[in-house]
């Protein structure tokens, strides 16, 4: 029976379960993220964070010693990169005595992400490029039968921004579907977004992996991108700029330029032994 030592904390409430696992010993399976990841029969999170020295990770070609965010979605797949969740990692890094702030670099998926701890507590995380990619028309469609155009965003990750008059009353009840199926072979984040005020935004979003969740960092690097560009055709905005955007979960700032940054909260509440079940130990 393993028990692991863990920390449950969220970003503008995307939750996680963090797990050190300084020796690179203790990979998790898709069913072990999933139970960790049940509401009821486990902790309950939208995600696992498994921080792990990168010298430990063997697609990793970095610094060996920084700390790799291995993040799994709720479902057990892999994720390039979370916003919220590199948030709340180096939260947990500091807290634990792991890394010396305020600025601290964070191993992902999608490259090396350098985060600064805010004087009030937030962390500020530099997400790299947001590109809003024009590959032909996508259609985003919700559980009600509602179609929307939507643009396609790569923060290290695939989105699917759609503009709407009110977030509040789309249906997220299943997953979203797309077409032309190809525009996204992996999957996508799919973001409902409107407009609550000049660079405000709204915004839900339903996570692949996960289902809909109360934010998502990328999502609304992802959204004040896609908007941007919009706003940019018609006004001549010039980069950069500052976009504050509201999700169910609380506000994050994004600032887009050659370099986005996503500054937010990031919070633990609290820390636990994991017992995890003999019949998942032995996968």
């Amino acid at each position: 029976m393993r028990r692991w030592t863990f920390a449950k904390g969220h970003g503008t409430e995307n939750d996680f379960v963090l797990l050190v696992d300084a020796g690179g010993e203790r990979p998790l399976t898709a069913e072990q993220v999933r139970w960790i990841c049940d509401r009821r029969a486990g902790i309950g999170a939208d995600g696992v964070l498994r921080a792990v020295p990168g010298g430990q990770m063997p697609q990793w070609r970095g610094d060996p010693d920084v700390w790799f965010m291995d993040y799994r979605n709720g479902d057990g797949s892999i994720a390039e990169m979370c916003g919220n969740g590199v948030r709340v990692f180096v939260r947990h890094l500091l807290d634990s005595g792991l890394v010396v702030g305020p600025e601290v670099l964070v191993g992902t998926r999608a490259g090396v992400r350098e985060t600064e701890v805010q004087p009030d507590g937030q962390v500020r995380v530099a997400m790299g490029p947001a590109r809003v990619v024009v590959n032909g028309e996508v259609v985003v469609r919700t559980a009600d039968e509602r179609a929307f155009d939507a643009v396609a965003v790569d923060v290290g990750n695939p989105h699917a921004v759609s503009f709407c008059a009110d977030p509040r009353v789309i249906d997220l009840s299943r997953p979203p579907t797309w077409h032309p199926e190809q525009a996204f072979p992996a999957g996508v984040n799919a973001e409902f977004v409107s407009r609550r005020g000049p660079r405000h935004l709204a915004m839900r979003v339903f996570e692949r992996g996960v289902g809909e969740t109360r934010s998502c960092g990328t999502g609304t690097v992802a959204a004040a991108a896609a908007w941007h560009a919009r706003e940019s055709s018609e006004s001549g905005t010039e980069e950069p700029v500052h976009y504050r955007v509201d999700v169910p979960g609380g506000t994050v700032e994004v600032q887009l330029g050659a370099t986005s940054y996503l500054t937010g909260p990031a919070v633990i509440v609290a820390h636990g032994e994991l017992i995890l079940p003999d019949a998942l130990d032995a996968q």
